[in-house]
């Protein structure tokens, strides 16, 4: 009697990212692979390198679909494994500032693409007789980032997202874990847009462009690293319904386990800029 390897299926494999090197960990366990992405090209990169590629845009129904039929021809109708890793960053923008489109398109890769992905392969996990569900969120989910509004929101809202699934498909033995994620290094942020002429922290803008511009010098943990832990805690027997990994995630749980959530506000209000446009809007309101 055979068995067959186990199968897991990872969105957003850009070469150099978190859902890369979870797939590069994942094969090295044995696994058969799915490596998803949306540009031809990067699959291209990806069967090169011996993966299993598929093209898939988690933000269109089509395509979501199609990617389902494929898995379920190539495995016979089984998934073990799904890892919703795809995701938008829209960092640098105020919350007032934010265009609304913008706001969408996050919300459309970060949230709803988790949503498409798991209506279109629950039946496979199903089918799998111990299915697991893994939800890459972030500590931006717990933390008042600054100027980070929509991809805070998003990933909060996978948050929950993934707690309701947890009870919701328990009776079909299926697990889900929701990753929070902490500094780790990948190119999730693409650009580091500057604030407009015209935006009420305006006064603060050189602050803002020189935070802006650190944060790609700010170290996180090396990818290859967060992904052993990633996989690592996919394979417990009964999985975690959070689990905390990566640099500064032990941080921000112990805030806000102990210290509540606005034991985040004063030296997040400090390091970005907004300590200081409250003194220089407390002297407009004196002049």
């Amino acid at each position: 009697m055979s068995t067959r390897p186990q199968a897991v299926l990872i969105t957003g494999c850009t070469s150099g990212g978190i859902g890369f090197e979870l797939g590069k960990e994942y094969r090295s366990k044995g696994l058969r692979v799915f490596a998803t992405a949306r540009r031809a090209e990067v699959c291209e990169e990806l069967t090169a390198l011996g993966f299993e590629a598929i093209q898939l845009d988690v933000t269109k129904d089509e395509s979501v679909h199609a990617a389902r039929n494929q898995v379920a021809e190539m495995t016979g109708g089984v998934l073990d494994i799904l890892v919703n890793n795809a995701g938008r960053s829209a960092a640098g923008i105020p919350a007032v500032d934010a265009n609304m489109n913008t706001i969408l398109d996050v919300f459309e890769t970060n949230l709803f693409g988790v949503m498409r992905m798991v209506q279109a392969f629950v039946p496979l996990l199903i089918t799998s007789g111990d299915g697991r569900i893994v939800n890459i969120s972030s500590i931006a989910s717990v933390m008042p980032y600054p100027f980070n509004s929509a991809y805070n929101a998003s990933k909060a809202a996978v948050n929950a997202y993934g707690s309701t699934l947890r009870v919701e498909l328990a009776p079909f033995n299926i697990q889900v874990t929701t990753v929070i994620t902490g500094a780790v290094k990948s190119h999730i942020i693409e650009s580091t847009p500057a604030l407009a002429p015209t935006s009420i922290y305006a006064p603060i803008a050189d602050h803002f462009a020189r935070y802006m511009a650190g944060i790609s010098k700010v170290g996180g943990t090396p990818t290859e690293v967060y992904a052993r832990s990633v996989v690592s805690q996919t394979f417990r027997r009964s999985l975690n319904s959070w689990f905390w990994t990566g640099k500064f995630s032990f941080l921000c749980w112990f805030i806000d386990t102990f210290l509540g959530r606005t034991g985040f506000d004063r030296p997040l209000s400090r390091e970005f800029g907004l300590t200081a446009l409250k003194k220089v809007v407390e002297e407009r309101k004196d002049a």
